[in-house]
């Protein structure tokens, strides 16, 4: 006898989604409302089999909402006092969004409040905002799979401390120039340094934007004073984005968490899924770097990366993505890492999708 398996639900992430399956005849039961606005809408007013329909966030009139309750409609509404944050959102962050206020400061911004509502949860455990961050993080992975849908995805990852106006800065915006030229997602960590310069060089279309956009953030080398960090990258991006892209897929992604909160997110991911958990950001950054995972020079949470990376080509029956160290004697004097990766690989198929290079020339080649 075959167990029942009910039908998976159906997510909704737009007005016009909405309309498009109610007119298809869907059964509500399996339509999943996911953050919509539905204060203005009049396609739920008269309908009287909303049983078991799902609305998860978003805003309800006071009528709508009392007549979605009277149908048997299940709705997880938003606790805007207990969170700073839209737990079901079904969109990646902008930098527009995380840094909305920034005038006010810095500590005005999503971002910042965002922070401290997690660093107070870790001191004072509350199981709500333990939920919220968690649902939170669900539907962040979920959009972050969207974005890079039927897209080629290629890591890069590298120290927070690469300070803007120094050579190492802009050579990482070359290689994510280069990477985004050649038709490739160029994902990081979404922080500063390292991240944020491949960032911004993944962003711009035009190398002429690039270097006046590096010229302008080298006014504000670091993140120590985030509200002029953050004014800085803003005043770039005006730069990167005055020339049209029409319906071009955004080619810059940054995968940030507020686990490490005192490291700012940069302005130049074009879709930016900021995780409350470092261990789901990280899993998901080394997930859907399926073409491949450059690593440029940085300390410990660059060397745990490579290793987690690592870990995965090592139980591979398959040939996993390249894993290429750049930077030879950073990565085998100043920190070996590349001895340890190469004894680990010998005898596996990750043997011949490891390197190290001298430099990013020779990355991009292996990357062909």
């Amino acid at each position: 006898m075959t167990a029942h398996v009910p039908p998976a639900g159906i997510e909704i992430e737009s007005l016009a989604a909405l309309d498009d399956a109610l007119a298809a005849g869907l059964p509500p039961a399996l339509l999943r409302l996911q953050d919509l606005d539905l204060r203005e809408y009049r396609g739920l007013d008269d309908r009287s089999d909303l049983d078991q329909m799902v609305v998860l966030g978003g805003h309800l009139s006071p009528a709508l909402d009392a007549h979605l309750r009277a149908q048997g409609a299940i709705i997880f509404p938003d606790d805007p006092d207990a969170a700073p944050i839209r737990p079901y959102r079904a969109r990646l962050y902008t930098a527009d969004e995380l840094y909305a206020e920034l005038e006010a400061g810095y500590d005005a911004t999503p971002d910042a409040r965002a922070y401290g509502w997690y660093q107070q949860g870790r001191e004072h455990p509350d199981v709500f905002s333990a939920l919220l961050q968690a649902i939170h993080d669900d539907s962040i992975a979920d959009a972050l799979a969207e974005f890079v849908d039927g897209h080629r995805v290629v890591g890069v990852m590298g120290g927070h401390a690469v300070s803007r106006g120094t050579s190492a800065y802009a050579e990482a915006a070359r290689l994510g120039f280069e990477l985004a030229g050649r038709g490739f997602v160029v994902a990081t960590g979404g922080g500063p340094g390292a991240m944020e310069a491949a960032n911004l060089g993944a962003a711009a279309r035009d190398s002429h934007d690039l270097i006046e956009a590096l010229t302008i953030i080298a006014e504000v080398p670091g993140f120590a004073d985030v509200h002029a960090w953050a004014l800085a990258g803003l005043r770039a991006r005006e730069v990167i984005e005055t020339r049209p892209v029409g319906e071009e897929r955004g080619r810059s992604l940054g995968i940030p968490t507020w686990f490490y909160g005192h490291e700012p997110p940069n302005v130049f991911g074009e879709g930016i899924a900021k995780f409350f958990s470092n261990a789901l950001r990280e899993d998901a950054l080394l997930a859907l770097a399926g073409d491949g995972v450059l690593v440029l020079p940085g300390a410990a949470g660059t060397v745990q990366e490579i290793f987690q990376v690592a870990t995965r080509a090592y139980y591979s029956a398959d040939p996993p993505p390249p894993l290429v160290l750049v930077g030879r004697r950073h990565w085998t004097e100043t920190i070996p890492v590349w001895p340890a990766l190469r004894a680990l690989a010998a005898g596996r198929p990750m043997a011949a999708r490891i390197a190290v290079v001298d430099d990013l020339d020779q990355a991009l080649a292996l990357m062909q």
